[in-house]
């Protein structure tokens, strides 16, 4: 690993009249950070941070995030200019190797990953075993599981080689995946992928296309589907980032590890959000409306928010709501949506966030899922899609992210501890004394 952390000082804390140094360790970029790891041998104490908003759990070299900056950085490299210059599969190697590829180097990466995109005959049997209406995440979070009974030549975690080909095959076979759950739900047959499509299209065709006749890939959706993809793919030790992190910890295998971190996502309050801010759309319903849930919006003491706007790490203009407002208008341009009441609705809403000296002031901006659930719902997914398709690019962050920790030498366990509140130790009374 290179730009190892330095010691930069000490802290120090007094407990009781006792002194305890503790150091001070400073990154190559980002805040500094005191180092607690002997405090409890040393002190008998724990630090107590709910949600661990100011606790590093690890030491990461992938993704950079200044939420008062607004900058993302995987690899040192911009979001934007890889959004705007990469494909999804060269980000993709950037986050697992650390370095853009070559052109020789990113053709063999591209065609490992397309000869792995097929699933065993068998595997489709699985969907099969799920309600035509269960949610896809349901199906998502069962069947990435259930590939370490088909591929357990490659869940040796010790074996270099065994990682390499698991995480391969689950980039590779996630869009595969993705799109089967989508036609389930729908009842239509599976669409198998192309060798001879990109990453983005090939999944786009797999989603779209009918027997009846084929889906012709157009240039600006799967362009489009790339950049989503790229804007999706790392955001450092987020709640699912973290869950995949802690499950390897255990040793786990990584199709397990992948699967829980599919499960962690799944919650509304992290992959949820763009669902939210289109359910947020369809309950305002009309341009005519906006002033009104504009009045809520402001008013402390009404309930109702404005999903899609502001950022819980961002406080300036989210990054990759840049590339994704321009990457929504240039879709609805091409598909020619004029008359779509709830994206008439959206955009006079963009343009009030972006103007209102309300929403400047309070840094209310509207962010990635805004746009991402707005351009999602034009290319044709329905809204419980959404977050199947940002599991399936955070798929390569959180198999960057696994990797990373598995060749740490100092990643041990995950064990957070506890603040203890409950009952003192007592004595058990006999059924016939309670």
């Amino acid at each position: 690993m290179k730009n190892k952390v330095e010691a930069k000082g000490k802290a120090q804390l007094i407990i009781d009249g006792k002194t305890y140094d503790l150091p001070v360790l400073k990154g190559s970029v980002g805040p500094d950070v005191i180092d607690i790891r002997t405090l409890y041998r040393d002190a008998g104490v724990f630090t107590f941070d709910p949600g661990f908003t100011s606790t590093a759990s690890c030491e990461s070299q992938i993704t950079y995030i200044d939420g008062d900056e607004g900058t993302l950085l995987y690899r040192g490299y911009p979001i934007d200019q890889l959004a705007d210059n990469s494909s999804f599969l060269e980000v993709a190697y950037l986050l697992l190797h650390g370095e853009l590829p070559s052109a020789s180097e990113l053709e063999t990466f591209e065609y490992t990953i397309t000869r792995h995109t097929m699933l065993h005959d068998q595997f489709d049997q699985f969907f099969r075993g799920y309600r035509r209406d269960a949610h896809p995440m349901a199906v998502m979070v069962g069947t990435v599981g259930a590939l370490s009974a088909f591929y357990h030549d490659s869940t040796d975690i010790s074996d270099p080689e065994a990682r390499t080909i698991a995480s391969h095959r689950m980039i590779a076979k996630m869009p595969t995946i993705a799109a089967r759950a989508y036609k389930y739900s729908i009842g239509q047959p599976f669409i198998s992928p192309r060798n001879e499509l990109d990453y983005s299209s090939n999944f786009l065709r797999m989603c779209f296309a009918v027997p009846a006749e084929d889906y012709k890939v157009s240039k600006t959706l799967s362009r489009a589907m790339d950049k989503i993809f790229i804007l999706h793919a790392d955001h450092e030790q987020n709640a699912s980032t973290s869950t995949v992190r802690l499950a390897g910890s255990s040793g786990a295998n990584p199709f397990a590890c992948i699967s829980s971190g599919i499960a962690s996502l799944w919650g509304p309050a992290h992959g949820g959000a763009n669902e939210a801010a289109l359910s947020m759309l369809a309950e305002i319903g009309s341009v005519d409306k906006i002033p009104e849930y504009i009045r809520k919006a402001k008013d402390k003491n009404d309930p109702f928010r404005l999903m899609g706007f502001g950022h819980r790490v961002y406080k300036n203009y989210d990054p990759r709501a840049k590339v994704m407002r321009e990457t929504c208008h240039q879709v609805l341009g091409e598909l020619g949506i004029t008359n779509d009441p709830l994206l008439d609705v959206a955009m006079e809403l963009e343009r009030i966030a972006l103007e209102d000296e309300y929403f400047v002031e309070k840094k209310l901006y509207p962010n990635i899922d805004f746009y991402s659930g707005i351009t999602l719902r034009a290319m044709g997914f329905p809204t419980e899609m959404f977050t199947v398709l940002f599991a399936l690019a955070r798929t390569v962050g959180w198999i960057a992210q696994w990797t990373e920790m598995i060749e740490d030498p100092s990643q041990k366990i995950g064990r957070p501890r506890q603040i203890f509140t409950g009952d003192n130790e007592r004595d058990y009374l006999p059924l016939n004394q309670r």
